[in-house]
């Protein structure tokens, strides 16, 4: 494919719409992505899809590139992972199975799961017909309820509302299950795409591992079909940068990087330049992917 030169133009490889929980719209996200000078971006929303047709007409429209994408989340050895998957074809007969399934957890139980967090509720109530408002016209999920929760300004931060409510009523209702890196790459791979290892410095990562154990995993889950990982990211601290950047050009690994964009519902961190300006992803890092991918916009 011939890559134009974009020399000096940043893409945003990590990105969060409304329908998982960011608050922009998909096409509001392309819209931003224009105004601040973006040359492309990914949608990579939590366990869903939905969003990336419309983001991707909006980024034609506009002439930005686009990568349809998705951050899905593995279970590994007793860790929660997350894997931005980006590229892939959403209609290859394969991928529209395993992302049944991978809905199928994501919408399982909900009934049970709100009914645990309505037990837990101090000083507010919760049902299936407040939350249905909250989910875009789309199966009520976990983070339909997260959106109904947020509304109640309960915290001024989005993570205590899993912790406190969502997470400990997904576990009482036997939901905390994952999908395995083993079915999870074969598919992305078989639809064209790419899998690149999100913020492995977090505790939805390799926390607690040192550097020697954190270099073992990251080269087993390539093993088992990892692409990459992100080279860039808001609150790496200069090890893990190096870190980073040790394992993707000591054992080659496909190099992405992103802001993990929520509007509102992450303050402080902003689309394409992450925390007071720390983020600028290259370019190429797109037309590279673009080379090994099915399915991307590519900038006018």
């Amino acid at each position: 494919m011939d890559i134009p030169n974009r020399q000096g133009k940043t893409i945003d490889l990590h990105v969060h719409s409304h329908i998982s929980d960011g608050t922009y719209s998909p096409a509001g996200l392309a819209q931003l992505a224009k105004k601040i000078g973006l040359a492309a971006f990914a949608l990579t929303d939590h366990d869903h899809i939905a969003g990336n047709a419309e983001a991707q007409a909006e980024a034609g429209r506009l002439g930005i590139g686009f990568l349809p994408g998705m951050e899905l989340s593995i279970s590994w050895q007793g860790r929660t992972l997350h894997v931005v998957c980006i590229g892939f074809d959403m209609e290859n007969e394969g991928f529209r199975a395993f992302y049944r399934r991978v809905r199928s957890i994501k919408e399982g139980r909900i009934g049970d799961i709100i009914a645990g967090i309505r037990r837990r509720a101090q000083g507010f109530t919760i049902s299936e017909e407040l939350v249905r408002p909250f989910a875009n016209g789309l199966a009520i999920d976990r983070y339909a309820i997260m959106r109904y929760l947020v509304s109640l300004h309960l915290y001024d931060r989005v993570q205590p509302l899993w912790d406190r409510y969502i997470n400990p009523a997904v576990s009482e209702a036997g939901m905390d299950i994952g999908i395995s890196p083993e079915e999870a790459f074969p598919a992305i791979h078989a639809a064209g795409g790419v899998c690149s290892l999100a913020h492995f410095h977090k505790q939805i990562g390799l926390l607690g591992l040192s550097r020697e154990e954190q270099e073992k995993a990251i080269l087993a889950l390539h093993e088992m079909g990892l692409d990459g990982m992100e080279r860039y990211y808001p609150n790496y601290t200069d090890e893990d940068r190096a870190f980073a950047a040790h394992m993707i050009d000591a054992h080659h690994l496909l190099e992405t990087g992103g802001t993990d964009f929520h509007g509102g519902n992450r303050l402080g961190i902003e689309l394409g330049t992450g925390r007071d300006g720390n983020i600028a992803v290259p370019a190429a890092f797109f037309g590279r992917i673009a080379e090994r991918v099915r399915c991307c916009t590519m900038p006018a």
